[in-house]
């Protein structure tokens, strides 16, 4: 139980007692424990010390101490203070402008004692009905520390769990790090001669390919020569040469009698025996009559004037012409260059760019490995396998000490009686909106009819006061507001038997508030029944 509520609790038991109420005779006003100041037939001393007067002049509705305490029953002064008595109820204390001013603001109408106002006394029934409601909020109380000492009990046990579970698997890490370490070794040993292995039939396999490649080399020049020499006199001449335009040294679209010479050697023609050192030059870029008669026309070259004389259109057009008639304008322009293209064509055949022929020996695989390679492939991916299996276990080892070790020292509370909302998420629906706390991780908010989540915080620290830190949580670091702060969440935490967000607000732009009760809070009542017998004098 609070103090706040225990005070409330002697109070009306002070106010309501359990025998003859006995009414200790005072100035109109004087609450009882300042009664000792108002002493009849002594002179009266302002309570601030200021002056004395006659004790005929309290209450005399004049002004005489600069503090009012003269007139605690009347409205002399603008600064007083009446007491209300409230015989059954809490007393407590109004303005002494309030007095006699047609308003009962006193329970038992002892403002209104000169005013002629219709008052009823409801002090009693004011009493008995907050007592009901502090005695319900008294059996939550009770229920709810009951409830905690449970969590405390469950807490304690789950730590005892958790540091068992820790201890264990710390042993479990050390052999499983033995464990990774000797199948380290195993892997490095089996990959050594995994390696060689494959090193020698790659090795063999680019031998292997270096011949072929070299046979069907050897087959593409003479099928070249055969093609070239035309009048199978057994030997290719310029003449026969000049038709392949591919092999134009400087790509200018036409190979002179001077560049094939140059191709040949200097020689006007060669045989089959002079023609491999020819073809070692110009292989690359030879493309056989077969290849060339089945491939697709090639399309124009453009000149450099005809690309100048079309970007020039192209940019004078767009400074005149809005976007809106762009598609008109590209269907001009390509039958103008259409149209300029076709006089080009008459005029001159533009050269052809063809890629030369794909090699054939690339697109051959490398055959299997022999039964020894394989075998010691097989040996080595197990090796690894094994390995990587074993470095997962570890890996997954030390995350759950990882994770067992945060929570074991995370702050909880002083005997770790809110441990239970550790990876617990509770929600609140309104009109609006979802929210969500998630103690010790974050609180969000979602749109109830569809919509992004808001993280409006992550988990912060403990900030109730010195006296009841464990009594407020701040969540802190949200979603930032636009053109404004990140957006935190206070969530204050109240007795409850149940554990239930229930209500959120926002009181500043993006600091958002929330109420959550919990039994983890709840303080250990006090009786009752000593409370209300413990005090029978008002």
């Amino acid at each position: 139980m609070s103090c706040a509520l225990l005070l409330l609790l002697m109070s009306l038991a002070l106010a309501m007692g359990t025998g003859a109420a006995v009414e200790i005779q005072r100035p109109r006003g004087v609450p009882l424990s300042k009664r000792q100041f108002y002493e009849e037939n002594k002179p009266f001393t302002c309570l601030d010390g200021s002056s004395t007067i006659p004790f005929d002049r309290v209450n005399d509705d004049y002004c005489d101490c600069r503090d009012g305490s003269d007139e605690p029953g009347t409205a002399a002064c603008p600064n007083g203070s009446f007491h209300c008595t409230n015989a059954g109820f809490r007393p407590t204390f109004i303005p002494s402008s309030r007095i006699n001013d047609g308003i009962c603001d006193c329970c038992d109408t002892t403002d209104e004692y000169n005013s002629g106002a219709t008052c009823q006394n409801t002090c009693r029934e004011m009493g008995r009905k907050e007592r009901e409601s502090l005695q319900i909020m008294a059996e939550i109380t009770k229920e709810g520390f009951l409830l905690k000492q449970q969590l405390i009990h469950e807490a304690k046990r789950g730590q005892e769990d958790k540091q068992g579970k820790l201890t264990e698997l710390q042993g479990s890490k050390k052999g499983l790090e033995e464990k990774v370490e000797a199948l380290r070794t195993v892997k490095e040993t089996a990959e050594d001669p995994e390696k060689e292995a494959k090193e020698r039939h790659l090795k063999a396999w680019e031998e292997q390919k270096e011949l072929i490649r070299m046979e069907k080399d050897k087959t593409r020049m003479a099928e070249a020569f055969l093609e070239l020499d035309d009048d199978t006199d057994g030997y290719v001449s310029v003449a026969e040469l000049q038709s392949h335009l591919e092999l134009d040294p400087d790509s200018d679209g036409s190979l002179s009698e001077t560049e094939t010479q140059g191709l040949l050697g200097g020689a006007d023609k060669v045989d089959t025996s002079t023609f491999e050192t020819v073809w070692s030059g110009i292989k690359d870029k030879y493309l056989s009559e077969v290849s060339q008669g089945q491939s697709e026309p090639p399309a124009p070259v453009e000149t450099p004037q005809e690309e100048e004389s079309r970007d020039f259109v192209s940019d004078h057009d767009s400074d005149h012409y809005p976007e809106d008639y762009a598609g008109e304008e590209e269907d001009v322009e390509d039958d103008e260059e259409d149209d300029h293209e076709e006089e080009e064509e008459e005029e001159k055949v533009p050269p052809t760019v063809q890629t030369p022929e794909k090699r054939e020996d690339d697109e051959v695989s490398m055959p299997p490995y022999d039964t020894e390679t394989q075998s010691l492939i097989d040996a080595a991916q197990k090796a690894r396998d094994d390995f990587d299996e074993a470095e997962r276990a570890l890996r997954e080892v030390d995350d759950q000490m990882k994770n067992l070790e945060k929570e074991i020292g995370f702050d909880f509370g002083p005997s770790a009686e809110f441990a239970y909302l550790y990876s617990q998420c509770y929600e609140l629906s309104t009109s609006e909106y979802i929210y969500r706390l998630c103690p010790f991780n974050r609180v969000s908010q979602k749109p109830k009819f569809g919509g992004s989540e808001t993280n409006l915080g992550l988990w912060g620290q403990w900030a109730g006061p010195e006296d009841n830190l464990y009594s407020v949580m701040k969540y802190d670091h949200g979603q930032g507001c636009w053109q404004g702060p990140n957006r935190s969440t206070t969530v204050k935490l109240t007795c409850g038997k149940e554990t239930v967000v229930t209500s959120t607000s926002e009181p500043s732009r993006c600091e958002y508030l929330m109420e959550f009760t919990t039994p983890a809070v709840c303080q250990e009542p006090a009786s009752l029944d000593e409370v209300l017998h413990g005090h029978t004098e008002l």
